[in-house]
């Protein structure tokens, strides 16, 4: 599935629930999802995948609002080289 599709199945099923929140309280549920994921992840327990999942869910939702077509903006940030070195595979130094 390309970013797009899923972006427009998310706003499908959510936007009107979404645009009754906002992007404010989206924004807030967003992070709500990361901090569950952190958990999740320091954890070791075995739905890091689906919390993974909802935190794009809700980064689609919170694009939906603000009218960012994401597949666009990660295409210019990412266009099939790191935006650093321009290489693929990336060829910066480790940090």
């Amino acid at each position: 599935m390309e970013i797009s599709e899923f972006q427009k199945l998310i706003g499908e099923i959510y936007l009107a629930r979404d645009r009754k929140r906002g992007a404010d309280k989206t924004f807030l549920w967003l992070l709500e999802e990361v901090g569950e994921l952190t958990r999740a992840y320091r954890r070791r327990e075995d739905h890091v995948g689906e919390e993974m999942a909802d935190v794009l869910a809700w980064m689609v939702s919170l694009a939906n609002l603000l009218k960012i077509d994401l597949q666009s903006e990660v295409l210019k940030k990412y266009p099939r080289v790191c935006p650093l070195c321009s290489s693929n595979p990336c060829t910066c130094p480790f940090r």
